[in-house]
């Protein structure tokens, strides 16, 4: 069987299962509502499984050190290049379903820059252990790893990485500088994408986000990133590409409005996974590291929603 065949087949294959769930959730609905939108919210909080396929097959070089540190019950696989104790170091946070090694085209340009680096798993993802994650688990996993290695002079991070790096800034753990690719910036939205995704019934909004609360503590509804930005210090940039099908642009808009200082970097046809590792998003991003005006500033006042300078 060629690649294009191969390709065609798996399409048809997860239409199908697609079909078959959005059939099972519009008869749950009906019959066990409770039931049907525990469900939902608990696949909505189950990585794929091939975040761990994809970091079992991933090949760092030979400097990476690997480590596993307990967080909450869990192990969470950690990769460093350098000392982070010794040098300032850069902090890599992946998306959702992704894997820490997913950053592994970044790792050569900041080691010559004098940074340390180091990458992580969340649980439920690449080699870490667990099966569910959300956001808020998703902060405490930055904090966890983070407040191991002390305060990032640099932190990356891709989308539910990213907005997990900027939940996690506070007195516990910080870094200088942050740059996020793709960030969400509102969980309700994000829900509500992935229920209509389903074709879930608007009437299980309410218990599907009763179960994300009882999971975490948190209500999704406190878990909009433009309340925290404003009280952001320091340097930020903001990468987003205009075709994203995942995550609005819009959304990665708003963190640069609301964040005093940062700078937002629009791109275009790359879509939400491609603009992680794409080279001239990497070079701008090394260009905004050495103090370049990299993208442009976003401004907003009350008469003026939002607007560029």
């Amino acid at each position: 069987m060629n690649a294009a065949v191969r390709q065609k087949s798996t399409i048809v294959r997860k239409s199908i299962a697609l079909t078959a769930l959005r059939a099972g959730y519009a008869l749950g609905g009906r019959l066990a509502p409770r039931r049907t939108a525990d469900r939902a919210a608990r696949m909505f909080a189950t990585p794929f499984a091939a975040s761990r396929s994809r970091a079992q097959a991933a090949r760092p070089d030979a400097e990476m050190r690997y480590a596993e540190l307990p967080v909450a019950g869990e192990f969470v696989a950690t990769y460093a290049w350098g000392d982070p104790a010794a040098q300032p170091y850069a902090l890599l946070a992946h998306g959702w379903s992704s894997f820490g090694l997913r950053f592994l085209p970044w790792v050569a340009a900041l080691r010559a820059r004098g940074y340390a680096v180091v990458a992580f798993d969340q649980p439920g993802h690449g080699r870490s252990s667990g099966c569910l994650c959300t956001l808020p688990e998703f902060a405490d996993t930055v904090r966890a790893v983070g407040g191991h290695y002390g305060d990032a002079a640099l932190a990356i991070g891709h989308s539910l990485g990213a907005t997990a790096l900027a939940f996690a800034q506070g007195e516990a753990w910080r870094a200088a500088r942050l740059v996020l690719i793709a960030p969400p910036a509102d969980m309700l939205a994000a829900a509500g994408r992935f229920m209509r995704h389903v074709r879930l019934a608007g009437h299980l909004r309410e218990p599907f986000l009763g179960w994300l609360k009882r999971r975490t503590g948190v209500d999704a509804r406190d878990l909009q990133i433009h309340r925290l930005l404003p009280a952001f210090g320091q340097p930020g940039l903001v990468v987003h590409d205009l075709d994203d099908g995942e995550v609005p642009w819009e959304e990665g808009e708003r963190y640069a409005r609301h964040w005093p200082g940062a700078r937002l970097l629009s791109t275009s046809g790359l879509g939400h996974n491609r603009i992680v590792d794409d080279p001239d998003v990497v070079d701008a991003v090394l260009r905004f590291l050495d103090g370049e005006a990299v993208g442009e500033r976003v401004v907003s006042s009350p008469n003026l929603p939002y607007g560029v300078a």
